[in-house]
């Protein structure tokens, strides 16, 4: 089995540098138009350059999203994008569109071109055509199976790479084409403007009753119909390299630094152990649960996913509190402070290498090297002892008392927790 690549978010440097150094093989961004994420930071056309130079210089590719679905009149200015984008080094362009991809051919026809989930790629010969028309891989569709990805593997080229998602945020609608933002909000989801109306909270209200709102089910808390449970999959990553998926994507370009961080470190974990042959370690489910995500469901790999409908509310088990500047041998370390800590929090040490470590806020001082028993001013200069040397760019987090319900704790209770052999039977 060749080893799966690990393709994480980058939406702006911040978030492109901690997925570069927990552990990413490739990255996806964007520029400031044509990408699906608008409300990313996003990077203009010299900060793209030299993020594409930082990933390059890693040993990282970098892949542009230019996925949106452009109308007649915005696309005036793509070819100069993709010019630009091709001069930067671009390792690949992530489309959704024939016109974008021929466009693409024609002004920056050495890059090769991913064809993007919003295509809603489910059949071979869809697969077959794109290859024809010059993509070097295709993004499947979430809504397939993993039977059907194992007989759309067997049925199509294998110089076609097939990428697939395995963690984040579903939309509800397929394939991401969706007219609901575009409805309530004037705000275009395929313009990289989803306002995310199927997050919120629904009621009936009755015309004669102007005012009165109504509880679509007997629930006392009301209903969110629409709202989709997060994907996670990183304990079932055998199950997809078996079906045939190459390329593993994490969702999240709109997601946190520390978000980018957590989600690249466990799954690089998860991933050199299944390219080693080891079996799947439940700590990096437990590290899925320990940064933002809402009720976690495996998708469309085993079957109808769960619908999750009380809530829409984000939940974590820890929080980012300071991020590694610097660090001696001895684990004294200057950093940059994120949230509020106090002397007595539990806390852990999450570096690139190796398990989150657990210890106890102690000997904080200030950047003026006074002691302090509260750190509250965010950015400012933190030094502490941690329990053990770590780079730039570790992080120490603070630890929740954890919620032991367990629609929270772990997936879809519908899809077995551990070692499946779902994958194995096609």
């Amino acid at each position: 089995m060749n080893k799966p690549e690990l393709l994480s978010p980058a939406g702006d440097f911040e978030r492109l540098e901690m997925a570069l150094h927990y552990g990413a093989d490739a990255v996806y961004l964007a520029g400031k138009r044509y990408g699906l994420r608008a409300a990313a930071g996003n990077f203009g056309p010299e900060e793209l350059a030299e993020a594409v130079r930082l990933c390059h210089s890693r040993g990282v590719k970098a892949y542009v999203t230019v996925n949106t679905l452009p109308h007649e009149g915005t696309l005036g200015e793509l070819p100069e994008h993709l010019s630009a984008c091709a001069a930067a080094g671009a390792d690949a362009f992530i489309v959704a569109d024939l016109g974008v991809m021929a466009l693409a051919k024609r002004h920056a026809p050495g890059v090769p071109l991913h064809v993007s989930t919003q295509f809603g790629v489910v059949n071979a010969e869809a697969a077959k055509l794109l290859l024809e028309l010059g993509a070097k891989r295709v993004v499947l569709a979430r809504e397939l199976s993993l039977e059907a990805i194992h007989m759309l593997r067997e049925n199509t080229p294998p110089e076609l790479e097939l990428e697939a998602f395995v963690h984040g945020a579903m939309c509800v609608s397929f394939s991401g084409r969706c007219l609901l933002s575009n409805y309530f909000t004037g705000r275009d989801g395929n313009g990289g403007e989803c306002a995310q109306p199927c997050r919120w909270k629904y009621h009936l209200v009755e015309e004669k009753r102007p005012g009165q709102y109504f509880e679509i089910t007997e629930e006392p808390e009301g209903t969110h119909v629409l709202n989709s449970a997060d994907l996670c999959m990183i304990e079932h990553l055998d199950d997809l390299a078996a079906a045939g998926v190459s390329s593993f994507k994490i969702e999240g370009r709109m997601k946190s630094a520390y978000y980018a961080a957590a989600s690249t470190g466990a799954y690089r974990h998860a991933i050199d152990d299944l390219a080693a042959g080891r079996p799947f370690d439940p700590d990096w489910l437990d590290e899925c649960m320990k940064f933002s995500h809402r009720q976690y469901c495996t998708g469309f790999y085993y079957g109808k996913p769960w619908q999750y409908y009380p809530e829409s509310m984000y939940f974590s088990d820890a929080d980012i509190c300071a991020v590694v500047e610097s660090c001696d041998g001895a684990g004294n370390a200057a950093l940059s402070l994120r949230n509020k800590v106090c002397e007595g929090d539990a806390l852990e040490l999450l570096r690139r290498e190796g398990k989150p470590i657990p210890f106890t806020a102690a000997g904080m001082r200030d950047g003026a090297d006074a002691p302090i028993a509260v750190a509250n001013r965010p950015m400012m200069e933190l030094h502490m002892t941690l329990p053990a040397p770590a780079e730039r760019l570790s992080i120490v987090r603070k630890l929740k008392e954890k919620d032991t319900a367990e629609w929270r704790r772990y997936p879809c209770p519908t899809h077995p927790t551990g070692s499946t052999s779902s994958g194995k039977n096609f």
